[in-house]
């Protein structure tokens, strides 16, 4: 990654403040989600941060994991103003590459936007969607 960017997965330096207000005002798929739920998300996921060179967070994801043999992704985001550099092309990178998750045998995530990303890492459509069942639940 370039010198004015870097990835920590060090919960620490992530900023819960940016991460909510982009996650419960300007994505379509956590609208309204409320703090309390962020952080508790956070607290049970494997989170990576995206940072500027001044420490500054512009961007988040996170997976959910048992760690042997499923992995799902959720939340990722770059903030507007640093998109097109490449930086969610090498989020992705970092999570695919992290030891923590390799040998899985299957990976997950939703997305209404993002298939020309998500296919550049092996994603595609699920070859048997009438297998899969869901909840949906309000959000909190």
């Amino acid at each position: 990654m370039n010198e004015q960017y870097f990835i920590s997965t060090d919960k620490t330096k992530l900023d819960v403040d940016v991460i909510h207000t982009f996650l419960s005002n300007e994505s379509y798929w956590a609208k309204g989600r409320s703090e309390k739920t962020i952080k508790e998300s956070i607290n049970n996921s494997l989170c990576f941060g995206v940072y500027d060179k001044n420490n500054n967070m512009i961007g988040f994801a996170r997976v959910v994991s048992d760690f042997a043999v499923f992995a799902w992704i959720l939340d990722l985001f770059i903030l507007s103003e640093h998109r097109c550099k490449g930086l969610s092309k090498k989020l992705m990178e970092h999570i695919m590459d992290n030891p923590k998750l390799q040998n899985l045998q299957r990976w997950g995530l939703c997305t209404d936007d993002a298939h020309g990303l998500y296919s550049k890492y092996g994603f595609e459509k699920i070859r048997k969607p009438e297998i899969f069942m869901e909840i949906k639940n309000k959000p909190n």
